[in-house]
């Protein structure tokens, strides 16, 4: 009985020590998972506080639809987007939360449009609407961070927006969209802030006017 006894109390201390253990290795998991979801918040945080700040903005792009490229810039304003291509043909695009202008320098054509019915709508959300961002997923990797948005357009097709950002200093480096099938890739850089735009630079007015 007393070996039995012995044997009992045995296997209740290593039971409550095996307790205690899954016990503590269940708080550090805890604190694990809690601490980098708080850090991802953060991190999230900060990236939306930093396109919202790119008023009087411009940088320069490289975009890719995999089977030609263009060159070009983006402009950010208060309250517009103004995106210019360059090469391989010169376009204007100006961007308003419900209306937007298409110029093409050659053709001397214009367009009126409303923005949120095509594929330049991504330009004015991800600069001028605070809340698009709001249920975006943010993933960290060494010294980069993706922004990572899902839904469907008004078109009603579904769509995958992805930005990268350098982690430090935080800066804007490319834009990946993927509708359907397609895929459009923009690289950005030559980043200059504090721009001093013309009045009339953001005006949903045919250029040929201005002048």
């Amino acid at each position: 009985m007393e070996l039995l006894a012995k044997q009992i109390m045995q296997v209740k201390d290593m039971f409550l020590k095996n307790e205690k253990y899954l016990l503590n290795l269940l708080v550090i998991v805890f604190y694990l998972f809690a601490f980098k979801a708080y850090s991802a918040s953060e991190d999230k945080e900060e990236v939306l506080n930093y396109l919202k700040s790119l008023s009087d903005f411009s940088a320069s792009f490289l975009q890719s639809d995999g089977e030609s490229i263009s060159e070009g810039r983006v402009s950010i304003g208060k309250k517009r987007v103004r995106a210019e291509y360059f090469l391989p043909t010169q376009i204007l695009i100006i961007l308003g939360e419900n209306k937007a202008m298409y110029y093409d320098y050659t053709l001397e054509e214009d367009e009126f449009f409303n923005p949120k019915n095509t594929n330049a709508w991504f330009f004015y959300d991800i600069f001028r609407n605070p809340n698009f961002f709001e249920d975006a997923k943010i993933e960290v990797k060494n010294n980069e961070l993706f922004l990572e948005k899902k839904g469907i357009n008004n078109e009603e097709q579904n769509f995958v927006l992805r930005i990268l950002f350098e982690k430090k200093p935080l800066i804007l480096r490319a834009i990946e969209v993927l509708i359907n099938d397609e895929v459009l890739k923009l690289s950005i850089y030559n980043h200059s802030y504090n721009e001093d735009f013309d009045k009339d630079f953001f005006k949903l007015i045919n250029p040929k006017f201005l002048n």
